[in-house]
């Protein structure tokens, strides 16, 4: 089993999981050209599309590469209204692949039905695709689910994976996610090494994908929401309730940056205007 990348769009990966027989399964294909001209490169053939989630920046190439490749099966959530899926899948569901155990993960909160893919092969470390749940350093935005189910799918499911398990995620968001840890979670000291190297891979062009579980319990903000320096900086209880909002804050993070810096502009300029009104004397 080994797993190559494939950038797509602006900031998205599509992903080729590829299996000891030569065949793959190509990870939200959303620009199927790129993808299939990958495999080629990679001297495999693509037989099967595992879709994270409806959006269409990764399932929005299915209906295409299904018509480049006939018969192709495409697998998507059950809960999610994947386009051109020909196979649903529902949470633990486990199938086999080009001799990989893929077991479905249901993670609903960016998405009602999202599917993550927890794959493992005898004697390999175990990979897992995450689409839009767990980012390096972040987590996706909680557009149709509760704190709980946020929680669950982060904290419950995707945390307790095995710590070697690596992380191959939708995006490539992680600077701004780290900036944010690093503003969140200050005192943690991994936020910041990881950020450091984040930043430095970027100049260079690189990707910063994948991570690992066990990387991500010491620098993500999002699953150290039970820890209790984490949770006592937001002011709310350990677990979900700080969880839902850390990702309130980054959701608005911009904006509430913006305004402490025009705060801190307006206190600095009254002496100024005091003056200029006579008013300090």
């Amino acid at each position: 089993m080994r797993v190559v990348q494939v950038p797509v769009l602006s900031d998205n990966y599509a992903y080729l999981l590829i299996g000891s027989n030569g065949q793959a399964a190509a990870v939200d294909p959303v620009e199927p050209e790129k993808v299939l001209a990958k495999a080629q490169e990679e001297g495999v053939k693509v037989t099967r599309v595992l879709t994270t989630h409806h959006h269409w920046d990764h399932a929005g190439g299915n209906q295409k590469i299904l018509g480049m490749v006939p018969g192709l099966q495409i697998v998507g959530g059950i809960h999610d209204n994947v386009e051109a899926c020909t196979s649903t899948v529902q949470d633990n569901d486990e199938f086999q692949f080009a001799g990989i155990t893929i077991r479905c993960l249901e993670t609903p909160f960016h998405t009602q039905g999202h599917i993550c893919y927890f794959c493992t092969e005898p004697n390999q470390k175990p990979v897992v695709f995450t689409g839009d749940t767990l980012f390096v350093g972040g987590c996706g935005r909680c557009f149709v689910g509760t704190p709980s189910q946020m929680f669950s799918s982060l904290v419950e499911k995707l945390s307790k994976l095995p710590e070697e398990t690596a992380v191959y995620c939708g995006h490539e968001y992680t600077v701004s996610n780290l900036k944010f840890g690093a503003h969140a979670d200050k005192e943690n000291k991994a936020v910041h090494q990881k950020l450091a190297w984040a930043e430095q891979q970027r100049s260079k062009g690189l990707s910063t994908i994948p991570s690992t579980i066990g990387e991500e319990l010491q620098h993500n903000v999002f699953l150290r929401c039970s820890v209790p320096d984490v949770a006592e900086a937001t002011g709310k209880d350990p677990g979900s309730s700080t969880l839902a909002e850390l990702r309130w804050r980054k959701d608005n993070w911009g904006l509430l940056a913006s305004a402490t810096t025009m705060a801190l502009l307006f206190i600095q300029m009254l002496p100024m205007a005091a003056s200029y009104l006579g008013l300090d004397h």
